[in-house]
Parts: C-alpha cells; structure tokens; sequence
C-alpha cells in the first residue's frame, strides 16, 4: 500500500532511481562530449579519472590535442540553459578538485606536457570551451 501511494502521488518508490538516471544522462552526455572532441582531433587518453580516497577529485575525459596538450575535460549536462545552465554548476571546489585529480594524474608521469582545462556544456546544444579555467583558480 505505502508503494501504491508513493506512486499515486509520483514520488520516487526506488531511493536509487533518480541516482541511476542521473548517471546514465551524466554517461550519455560524456559520450556525446567524447564524439565531439574526437571528430575535432583529440585523442582519449583515458575516461572519468578519479583520485584515491574520500573528498578527492575526478575527471570525466583526459584528452591529447593534436600538439600534444593534454586536456582535462569536465563535462555538464543540463536540461535547459536556465538557472546559469551547466557551466553555473561548475563552482570553485569543483575546479580545485578538477585540479587536485590533473596534479595527481600529473605525478606519475615522467615529464608534464603542456596543459589545459576544458569544459563541454549540453544544454542541450553542445557547447565547448577551451581554457575554460587554469590550475590558478
């Protein structure tokens, strides 16, 4: 009975659900991202990268430009470009963990190739901005 009212009044039954669609819009727009930079030449060094342990950081695409940049990519989908849209979600202590994920993939590399930090918004068109911030943010 309790689920039978949950659903005559469209709460969610499944506590995971919301979860579950959540990540697989956060996958497809991942992969939509991953189109689109690689018809433009980039290359996929490795996908959502995340650093060991609580409070670390992750990224969702490691990329190698055509002159060797290597490109860490945040991606944000959103609905509708309302609210500030995609890009207004992606605030300061997301940058530093962005940052605290590329140092850590950073250390374990024998030279560090030039870099830079790159944002592709869906929202729903795709928008894709290069040097969206530095390591200095």
């Amino acid at each position: 009975m309790k689920g039978q009212a949950a659903q005559a009044t469209g709460q969610n039954t499944d506590a995971g659900t919301a979860d579950r669609t959540t990540r697989v819009q956060g996958m497809l727009a991942e992969d939509q991202a991953l189109a689109h930079l690689q018809k433009a030449g980039l290359k996929l060094v490795t996908r959502n990268y995340r650093t060991p342990g609580r409070g670390g950081g992750e990224i969702d695409l490691i990329m190698r430009d055509r002159d060797g940049t290597l490109v860490f990519v945040e991606v944000r989908s959103r609905g509708s470009a309302q609210f500030g849209g995609a890009g207004a979600s992606i605030g300061a202590t997301k940058r530093r963990r962005i940052i605290f994920a590329a140092l850590h993939y950073l250390a374990v590399l024998p030279a560090h190739p030039p870099c830079r930090f790159d944002v592709v918004l869906i929202q729903p068109e795709l928008v894709w901005l290069k040097g969206a911030f530095d390591a200095g943010d």
